[in-house]
């Protein structure tokens, strides 16, 4: 079975919402999961895993959590390689305030993962979302579970559930 680890940064604990249900579905142990701001020491560590699922919420225009900065400059300058892995990408936004950069930092992460080499899995339909904008479009998807648990938290936990049971029939 393929070995899954969780990294992720939440400053509200919407994120942190989609890494405990990921964590419980996947009966996971806590060193499993990520914390980038407490736990991350290293890019190293996403070696110990075939399926990574990377989640942020998004800042300002539509940039990752602060604590994601580091690692993904180091990925990106270093030429680290995730040929191999799976790599499923989650975070939070909000549609109303921030609707002209809604979840990018997903987008932002599919293409610095997807560059470094790594198989993006996880695309969610876009229908049902109400935003102007977002990087984390491709097509008629998005590259990842965006969640607004803001103005649509009457749809995060059936959209966490649904992503989930995708999730299973992908790795």
């Amino acid at each position: 079975m393929a070995k899954v680890g969780i990294f992720y940064a939440s400053a509200g604990g919407n994120t942190t919402l989609v890494a405990e249900a990921l964590k419980e579905a996947y009966e996971l142990e806590d060193d499993d999961c990520i914390l980038m701001e407490d736990d991350f020491d290293s890019v190293e560590q996403f070696d110990n895993y075939d399926v990574l699922f990377v989640g942020s919420s998004t800042w300002g225009q539509g940039d990752v959590h602060f604590s994601w900065v580091d690692p993904l400059f180091e990925i990106t300058s270093d030429n680290i390689s995730f040929a191999g892995k799976k790599v499923a990408f989650f975070g939070a936004g909000d549609s109303k305030t921030h609707g002209e950069h809604f979840c990018s930092a997903l987008g932002k992460f599919n293409q610095i993962f997807t560059k470094a080499g790594a198989q993006v899995i996880g695309f969610v339909d876009k229908e049902g979302y109400n935003y102007t904008a977002s990087l984390a479009e491709s097509g008629d998807k998005l590259c990842g579970l965006a969640i607004d648990n803001i103005n649509e938290k009457e749809k995060t936990s059936e959209r966490i559930e649904n992503w989930i049971e995708q999730l299973q029939g992908e790795i």
